[in-house]
């Protein structure tokens, strides 16, 4: 009986020392402490204009002279500043440009808060807006610019300058036949935005065949203090 037991005994110790039966030991111990875990998710997290974002992330406001001029002066009360950083990222994304390039934060909010209005004739508000009001509305909110109001007001009050001097607030126009029936301002790498017919407030590009097509030229209303109107008017 003794016997028996002493080979019993010495059995389990050789089946728990062998190195053979370690790795699979380890790894059912790893799998159940994998299962334990639980995956976690960013929620709400979006890259499309006019969505809520995330109130799990936390976003960071670049500070310069000329933002906190613009904040000082002319950013609407109703929106939120701290969300700047993600419009950067997402308007840079969307334009194809460098994130540093979209420093203009207020316009950057206008374009947000007016992103998707739908377009109508005549129209001047947030139910629906027609393209020389959403220009007019720009120019008053972001640069403390006056403007026309239609147009052709806006492009015979602009001075008219060359296609490679475009800058950001500059206007860019475009014609039925030969007259003036469209105008958007102009952003970046041939992006502007405008209230369109098909698609309401949204960014466009000069180059796609519809809009060059159409175009008629750009026009300068912000001269080089970015705050008032030129007085200079194109003959």
């Amino acid at each position: 009986m003794n016997i028996r037991l002493t080979q019993t005994f010495c059995l389990l110790l050789i089946l728990c020392s062998c190195k053979s039966l370690q790795p699979v030991i380890s790894r059912s111990n790893n799998t159940a402490s994998v299962k334990k875990k639980s995956p976690q998710f960013l929620d709400d997290v979006s890259m499309t204009p006019g969505e809520k974002k995330s109130h799990n992330y936390t976003y960071k406001t670049p500070v310069n002279q000329s933002t906190k001029k613009y904040y000082d002066n002319v950013a609407p009360s109703n929106f939120n500043v701290e969300k700047a950083d993600m419009l950067q990222i997402k308007y840079a994304v969307m334009m194809n440009v460098p994130v540093e390039q979209l420093n203009n934060l207020p316009l950057l909010q206008q374009i947000d808060h007016w992103w998707g209005t739908r377009y109508c004739l005549g129209g001047d508000d947030e139910h629906c807006i027609d393209c020389s009001a959403f220009t007019q509305t720009l120019l008053h909110n972001v640069y403390g610019v006056e403007v026309p109001r239609t147009a052709r007001e806006q492009y015979d009050f602009s001075t008219h300058i060359n296609d490679d001097e475009l800058r950001e607030g500059d206007l860019v126009f475009f014609k039925s036949g030969h007259t003036i029936s469209h105008v958007g301002l102009y952003l970046a790498n041939n992006k502007f935005v405008n209230a369109s017919t098909s698609g309401g407030v949204t960014i466009s590009d000069l180059n796609d065949a519809y809009w060059s097509k159409k175009y008629a030229g750009a026009g300068r209303v912000i001269n080089d203090n970015s705050d008032q109107t030129s007085q200079t008017k194109s003959k």
